[in-house]
Order: structure tokens, then sequence, then C-alpha cells
């Protein structure tokens, strides 16, 4: 990789990690800044988006930068037949950074191996999703006021969930019991339980999504049910609707419990959750302001 590229959770150290939760707090008390001024960046998103895309544009434009990109693939030459290769190639010789989402395992880790300024990714298919880790890690510290020894539920995709896998080697740092509640179809795939093993890190898989469950996290990470992962789709008819939280639910969780989700969310929080002041994601997507602003700093080398 070329100087800072940011394409997995694991390219951070443990010290990064902490170090860039501090540099968001202090983007979200002042985060308007001139710092980025003379500086272009590229968002190459090849798959759809809106917190992702926005929250990193805002972060650009917030602190002086310019954007350029694309986010539909189909209006660009790649519908030519353009390689991954050449579109990168050709965009590092504009711009200082390169923000990309494309729906390939590995496009982000192969573009940061041929392009000439860092690569920040922001999602690779089924496989990471780095800066949704680091807003869900400011988030979880912001409303529990440490990362440590946390009991963590995640509820739903985790096979496809590109958040869940980054989350889970994020928290491999501060001691979390893991709860991984799915079908059978989407259960959390093999090479993450054995991270786990390896690192020592407990947990448990559930089928059924209960208040039991529930009434024992700290943080309730709810996912959607991917349709666009899915090549069979009467497959994703008989998972999609699997889990929905509701309200009455958490009338017996911890009193500092949070519930995170990514976003977007399709059936799997009932409305009524939303004005429970334990739903916390609304919130947390606007920490990804703040995270981001963080990460391109760190990146292209800025002291903030």
């Amino acid at each position: 990789m070329k100087r800072e590229s940011l394409v997995s959770i694991t390219d951070f150290s443990k010290e990064e990690i902490l170090d860039l939760l501090q540099k968001a707090s202090r983007f979200e008390a002042n985060p308007n800044q001139k710092i980025l001024e003379g500086k272009v960046v590229a968002t190459l998103f090849f798959e759809p988006s809106t917190r992702t895309r926005l929250s990193f544009e805002t972060a650009v434009n917030r602190l002086g930068g310019r954007i350029i990109g694309f986010s539909d693939a189909s209006t660009t030459s790649s519908s030519k037949g353009e390689t991954l290769k050449d579109t990168i190639m050709m965009v590092s010789n504009y711009v200082d950074l390169i923000i990309m989402r494309h729906h390939l395992e590995g496009a982000a880790r192969y573009a940061s191996e041929i392009a000439s300024v860092p690569v920040i990714n922001a999602g690779d298919g089924a496989n990471q999703h780095p800066s949704q880790t680091m807003l869900d890690l400011y988030s979880i510290y912001k409303t529990q006021g440490t990362l440590s020894n946390l009991n963590i539920t995640m509820v739903g995709d985790l096979k496809y969930g590109r958040t869940v896998h980054s989350l889970l080697m994020a928290m491999s740092h501060f001691n979390p019991t893991f709860h991984f509640v799915a079908p059978d179809e989407l259960k959390m795939p093999i090479e993450y339980k054995i991270f786990c093993e390896q690192h020592h890190i407990p947990y448990f898989e559930h089928s059924e999504f209960s208040e039991e469950v529930i009434n024992q996290a700290d943080i309730l990470y709810m996912t959607r049910v991917q349709r666009e992962r899915f090549t069979d789709l009467m497959e994703y008819e008989k998972v999609k609707n699997v889990y929905t939280l509701h309200n009455s639910m958490l009338d017996h969780s911890k009193e500092n419990l949070r519930i995170l989700h990514p976003l977007p969310r399709v059936n799997e929080i009932s409305y009524d959750v939303d004005s429970n002041p334990k739903a916390y994601y609304f919130q947390q997507a606007k920490n990804g302001l703040y995270a981001r602003q963080a990460i391109i700093c760190k990146v292209l080398g800025i002291e903030v």
C-alpha cells in the first residue's frame, strides 16, 4: 500500500484506533476547518450509498477540500469495459485521496496497491467497511464511556454483513463477549469465529432473537438482510423478515443498552423503537461525519 491507505480495520493498531477516537471527538467540537484547503478527493462509488458517500463528501467539504467522483458506475468508462486498474491509475493523476466502494471483495486492497495516492475502503462486497467501524466504535465509546468488557449482540445478516465483520475484528482489542443471532443461512462465517477463538474472545450463537439475549446486551447491533448479496431470490424471501425488534422487547433491557444499525433499515427495527432513548442509530450516522474527518486527516498525514 502507498502511504496510509485504510483497507481493513486491521490496518490500524489499538493505539491508532484510540487516537482516531480522540480526533473524532475534537472534530465533533469543531467540524468546520480549512485543513484540506487545496486538496482534491475522489469518491468512486461502484455500489449505491447514501450515508457513507454523503458523510465522506460532507467531511471533505467542511474541512475545505474539494470533491470529484461518481455515485453511479454506469455513467463512467467502466460501462465501456475499462478495468478497475485503469480507472484507479487515471484517477490517481488528479487527486490527493481516493475513497472507493466496490462490489468485489478485495477490490479496495487491489486499488491501494496500484494507486499513487492513499485509498480509503468505503466497503468492498461482503468483506470490510472500516470507516463504518470507526464510527461504530466512536458511538459505542460515547454511549458506554468505554470500549472494554462489553457484551455485544449482533443480529441478522452476519454472513454478508461487512459492518459486523469489521466491528468484530476491531473490538478484539477490548475484551468483548459476542452473541451472534442469525438463521442458519446467515450465520457468522467460520473464519470470523476462528478469529474469535484465536484471540480468546467468547462468543455464543443463537437462532432465536429472544428477550433473554437482548437483556444481556450493552450494545445491540441490528443489520439488514441484504438483497443485493443473494444470487437466489427465493433464499432472500425466506430470511428477509426473520427478525424484527419491537419496542416492547426492550422493557427489561439494561439501562445502558444502545441500539446501533449501519442503516438503511428495512423491517428489522420497528418504527416504535425510534422514540426509545436506547435507540441510537440516527446519532450513530451523524457520528460518521466526525469519524471520517479523523480518518481522512490520518491517511493524508495531517495532524489535528
